[in-house]
């Protein structure tokens, strides 16, 4: 405790440098959609390698068809837990510029009306005000002990913001350098500004879209309608058959293998003060539509859907014209949880329009990607640790909480290098991420330095 102490102490004192080092990087335009800002992503690598190298790290910058990677290596005490932490370099690009109050890379520490402080600028919160906070809790460690009390590599993405495509070659290349015990993500948020938390469930996906068609062409409704099967009103039924009354999906075997969630989580949950009116207020709805025995946050993190996406066929344009399609078409999504297969799911699908396709019209199906749900183990150590480690530095306990949507790098290292991932982020959602006057709490920053801290020295004590 007394060499935590003495870290935590470094951070406090050293925060005003750490915010220049943040405004060093900010000031880097490393935007990875254009091309014209290729060089400067380059840039905004070095820089991370030459800072972690001074640190102590072993450090390079490794170069991929695209945007290159930053990866570094610091041993840990023998025994110790390896972690790998996980964050991205590259950033959205900036407009509409006339928004912004300030330039986006010219970072400035605003004070507000309440007395507190906000770094403006593109990446602040998204992702490099998020991944330095890890930076920083490495470099007060290494100043005041000599070391770290894990075994730490820490891997840089340069293409997150565009689609990630070198990630996987990059993972599957050099597997063995880049595993570890435990991937630690810095790519999410708090709960709210008091209350940390930790995602320990992302929902999977599958993407379809179906095309029903029926005649060789499309049909006058005077001289064929009542007669001719007609693919808008075939796929409508199919569609309106997929969910019952009370929410629930009817496809046969949707929810098999499903856990249940456990009565821990599910007070955690309700205490959370979560609001269901405000949450649906705040978009003009009113009533949750979703499985009806089961709460919003229930729906939104730890159960499955299926959410039509887009649906068209026939005449769609401007004015009236009497025709009965020969095809139509649906884009259809399916949110999955821990326990389902995406191939499953997938194919019963299929097999669930088929059965009830009429004479004279066949399905074609199209796929759109898919990806299993990953959920972290409740009783997991490393879990258990990470949430002692925040709730000795915020204000309120951290909390378990879930995903709606998907991180896809977490699903790469559980696929591809085994290892599940502890999602720790202290982005607030008013950070504004991919919009004008994106900001980082001066609190996150800096409460985020220490919280790493904290978490490195619960998991050093696990050897």
């Amino acid at each position: 405790m007394a060499n935590l102490d003495s870290v935590l102490a470094c951070l406090d004192l050293n925060l005003d440098r750490s915010v220049g080092r943040l405004n060093d990087l900010l000031k880097i335009p490393s935007i990875s959609t254009d091309p014209a800002y290729a060089a400067d992503c380059r840039r905004a690598a070095e820089y991370l390698a030459g800072d972690l190298s001074a640190i102590g790290f072993t450090a390079s910058v490794r170069d991929t068809p695209g945007h290159p990677m930053v990866v570094a290596h610091r041993d840990g005490p023998e025994g110790a837990p390896h972690v790998l932490f996980y964050g991205h370099y590259d950033v959205q690009p900036v407009d509409p510029l006339d928004e912004w109050h300030t330039g986006p890379f010219e970072p400035e520490v605003k004070t507000m009306p309440d007395g507190s402080k906000r770094i403006v600028a593109r990446g602040s919160a998204d992702d490099k005000g998020q991944l330095m906070t890890f930076v920083e809790a490495c470099r007060a460690y290494i100043a005041e002990t000599g070391g770290l009390p894990c075994k730490v590599t820490i891997f840089l993405e340069g293409e997150e913001e565009s689609g990630s495509e070198s990630l996987i070659p990059f993972l599957d290349a050099n597997r063995g350098e880049l595993s570890a015990d435990i991937a630690l993500v810095c790519d999410t948020n708090m709960w709210d500004r008091e209350t940390p938390a930790i995602a320990t469930s992302l929902r999977g996906l599958v993407g379809e879209e179906v095309v029903i068609k029926a005649a060789s062409r499309d049909l006058h409704s005077g001289y064929y309608g009542g007669a001719a099967a007609n693919p808008v009103r075939v796929l409508s039924k199919i569609l309106a058959e997929i969910h019952d009354d009370n929410g629930r999906v009817t496809i046969p075997g949707f929810y098999d293998g499903i856990p249940e969630l456990p009565e821990e989580v599910r007070r955690i949950w309700d205490d959370l003060g979560f609001s269901e009116a405000e949450f649906l207020g705040e978009v003009g709805l009113s009533v949750p539509s979703g499985e009806q025995d089961r709460s919003v946050l229930e729906q939104l993190w730890s159960r499955p859907t299926a959410e039509f996406n887009g649906i068209s066929g026939g005449y769609t344009g401007k004015g009236f014209k009497t025709v009965i399609a020969a095809e139509a078409f649906a884009k259809i999504s399916f949110r999955l949880v821990a326990g389902q297969d995406p191939d499953k799911i997938r194919a019963a699908f299929r097999a669930f329009v088929n059965e009830r396709l009429p004479a004279d019209c066949k399905a074609e199906f199209h796929p759109h990607g898919g990806s299993p749900a990953i959920q972290l183990a409740f009783d997991s150590p490393y879990l258990a640790a990470a949430r002692t480690a925040l709730s000795e530095e915020w204000p309120k306990p951290a909390v378990m909480i879930g995903m709606g949507g998907s991180i896809p790098v977490v699903g790469e290292f559980k696929d591809r290098l085994g290892m599940e991932s502890l999602l720790v982020g202290f982005g607030l959602g008013d950070d504004a991420i991919h919009s004008p006057n994106e900001k980082y709490e001066m609190t996150s920053f800096h409460k985020g330095q220490r919280s790493w801290a904290r978490i490195l020295a619960a998991l050093g004590e696990r050897r």
